[in-house]
């Protein structure tokens, strides 16, 4: 018989309140037969604080029902408002890109540390995203900084964000201070937060508002009150859970485990509807075609096709190399994803092969989208230290539209925009004098503003010698007359940081040097005072090694850092 928790629930003579909480044989199925048999242990955060019931046989219950819930909207209609888009997570957004060349209009470096999430959008524009540094950040249309909240741990996955503007995103890895499902106001303060184990996929917000997200490490899918976060009921898979949830139009949730199975649950008490035993871990998320088609690749090699109501084979397709992304669909039903073999496959809806690239780097959990017009984007990963894949664009025929370098994406996924901007999360290894550190950035991928300043001159000496430090000037102009700030990159993975203001036409000096021989491209970026970027300007410079025994890199870093210091010391370095 299961046990139903709806009502008011008395445990050692301290009445506590659990809302609608089901047990039953999908909870748990491998630990026992009856409620009464075993123990069962639920945290729940209520009313801020923390309550922790065992349930076991002496729980008693009252007889009264607790009031229904009224549940909120479902997920913001913006022009992406969690991963994959949309409840079915078919990566397909309405906005067109063909005008998009792919430049970089701005970014918003974190404090410290990586982006592993994927970007979401509310209705305003503002953009959100989680960091490893602790923090969930929402960033204005512009580049700027509307809040950031200190979630204390990291974040790995995508936020999602219901109508009322509420973002819902887990943690992971927090020591001391726990992991958390947070409900963050809109305006950057918390509603809640409900107790969990790590959390390595995104949460989905049902149409009737409610939250599926799983509890990773406790091998959980769980279902939660948008209201208070409270929860509805939850059901125990096999182990760990890396997929993120797709919802059916008739509600049915779907995901993938690394116990082998894909699971559909009824959306109204989480029982199992059917299970699909694809024989090896699925790390990928489901995508949901408009017939009810359930995509999902797995650690195999195959992409399968499902049926909704039964979960048979459809169709299986052979991508030869194992798949962790969630497929995205255009709008004629194609099916497009990537593997950890380098490879990106166009898919037509019977499961035959339309096309497929190979590329340059691997594909992990970046997962694809694509434009209304059927432009596919997709990113890439390098694991090598300072390496780092491209970021694409894909030409509905196949064909490169453009790429860009040095992208660095590992699990994060692209999000479009209503004016076709895309965003992306990226990583890079910066140099800070005594070691590499990994930082995030979120990239915004546009036609540049004509009122944003022109593309850096560059002037300076073409070939040197390296532990030298040279002058280069840089020179842009702003239509506006704004004061500009210029970021050079110097190819030798470091950079100067932002520096000035300097005025509209003002020739500003910045000194490096470089510390290995070789071929370098010097590359400036340039923004004004109302943050509209300019384009890269560039310049190549070859240095040789000098003919002397000894290192003079610790004060030509420091020389770099107080670029007015002593002519004397800088003719040392000439010696």
């Amino acid at each position: 018989m299961p046990l139903s928790l709806g009502q008011n629930v008395r445990i050692s003579s301290e009445e506590e309140l659990v809302e609608d909480y089901t047990f039953d044989r999908h909870l748990y199925p491998e630990y026992y037969d009856s409620y009464n048999t075993e123990e069962i242990s639920s945290f729940i955060e209520y009313q801020n604080y923390d309550v922790s019931t065992n349930y076991g046989g002496n729980v008693a219950i009252e007889s009264n029902p607790i009031e229904m819930i009224q549940l909120l909207d479902g997920p913001m209609d913006s022009a992406w408002p969690m991963h994959g888009h949309d409840p079915r997570n078919t990566g397909r957004s309405p906005y067109s890109t063909a005008s998009n060349p792919g430049e970089e209009k701005w970014w918003y470096k974190t404090e410290t540390s990586f982006i592993e999430g994927s970007p979401v959008i509310d209705k305003n524009g503002v953009i959100y995203f989680g960091s490893w540094d602790n923090h969930l950040y929402a960033i204005n249309p512009d580049g700027t900084v509307k809040w950031k909240y200190d979630i204390q741990g990291n974040v790995e996955t995508s936020p999602a964000i219901d109508e009322n503007g509420v973002i819902y995103v887990g943690t992971h890895f927090s020591p001391g201070y726990g992991t958390f499902l947070f409900a963050i106001n809109p305006n950057g303060t918390l509603k809640w937060k409900y107790p969990t184990s790590n959390i390595y996929s995104s949460p989905v917000i049902a149409d009737d508002g409610m939250i599926i997200f799983c509890d990773s490490d406790n091998w959980n899918i769980n279902a939660i009150y948008p209201n208070n976060g409270t929860i509805k009921w939850c059901y125990h898979a096999g182990t760990n859970i890396y997929s993120s949830p797709a919802i059916g139009d008739d509600g049915t949730i779907y995901v993938g485990s690394i116990d082998n199975l894909v699971y559909a649950l009824y959306p109204n008490n989480g029982t199992v509807k059917w299970k699909f035993n694809t024989g090896t871990w699925v790390h990928g998320s489901p995508t949901i075609a408009d017939d009810g088609t359930i995509y999902i690749g797995a650690d195999n090699g195959y992409l399968y096709a499902l049926y909704p109501n039964n979960g048979t084979v459809k169709w299986q397709c052979n991508v030869r190399g194992a798949v962790w992304c969630t497929p995205a669909l255009d709008n004629d039903g194609n099916i497009y994803v990537g593997t950890w073999d380098k490879e990106f496959f166009a898919i037509y809806p019977n499961g035959t092969i339309k096309w497929d690239v190979q590329v340059s780097h691997n594909i992990w959990g970046m997962s694809p989208v694509v434009s209304d017009d059927g432009i596919i984007y997709f990113g890439t990963c390098d694991f090598s230290p300072r390496k780092s894949g491209p970021f694409y664009a894909l030409n509905p025929d196949g064909t490169t539209r453009w790429r860009m370098e040095h992208a660095r994406m590992f699990f994060a996924s692209p999000a479009i925009g209503s004016d076709g901007t895309i965003y992306i999360c990226t990583q890079k290894d910066e140099w800070i004098g005594w070691g590499y550190r990994q930082t995030g950035r979120l990239r915004a991928l546009s036609e540049l503003d004509p009122n944003a300043p022109s593309a850096s001159d560059i002037d300076g000496p073409t070939n040197g010698k390296i532990e030298i430090l040279y002058d280069y000037t840089f020179i842009s102009d702003s239509p506006l007359g704004n004061d500009v700030y210029y970021y050079v990159d110097w190819g030798d993975e470091m950079n100067s940081g932002w520096v000035g203001p300097y005025g509209s036409g003002e020739v500003a000096t910045v000194s490096h040097g470089w510390q290995n021989s070789g071929d370098f491209t010097i590359r400036a970026k340039v923004k004004d005072t109302d943050n509209l970027w300019g384009p890269w300007g560039e310049f190549s410079v070859n240095m040789k090694v000098r003919n002397r025994a000894y290192s003079n890199t610790l004060l030509l870093r420091l020389l770099e850092q107080f670029p007015n210091a002593s002519l004397l010391l800088r003719q040392l370095l000439e010696l």
